[in-house]
């Protein structure tokens, strides 16, 4: 990780890294997408509440835990992400419960599992 190897590097920094995905993101957006604005103030408010909450916080969480944290527990935890969406869009009443999502959610954690095999070695011994 290259947040691990420059650690001099504020945290702060990240907002750059974001600023310019975002920058990118609208020109490839422009470029390939049909725009559809949010209808009324409820949608701007969750388009920003989500920027700015979840997704923002959680590239700072990222760069204070490779930083500072077990970077394999860390990766090993990503694996989390898919998982609890797909929970929750289920759970929502957004997607059906499928064989595919059930297999997909199988082969996440058979990940999750294999990535942590290590600790989970060292932790029976």
């Amino acid at each position: 990780m290259l947040s691990r190897r420059l650690p001099n590097v504020p945290t702060d920094a990240v907002t750059g890294f974001c600023l310019g995905a975002a920058a990118l993101s609208l020109l490839c957006h422009l470029a390939f997408e049909t725009t559809v604005w949010p209808d009324d103030a409820l949608q701007w408010a969750a388009v920003l509440g989500r920027g700015l909450g979840p997704v923002g916080a959680s590239f700072y969480a990222w760069d204070i835990g490779c930083k500072h944290g077990d970077i394999r527990l860390l990766g090993v935890g990503a694996y989390s992400a898919p998982v609890v969406s797909m929970l929750t869009v289920i759970g929502a009443g957004y997607a059906a419960a499928s064989l595919n999502l059930w297999l997909a959610c199988a082969l996440i954690v058979s990940g999750a599992l294999v990535a942590s095999s290590d600790n989970l070695r060292r932790r029976r011994i």
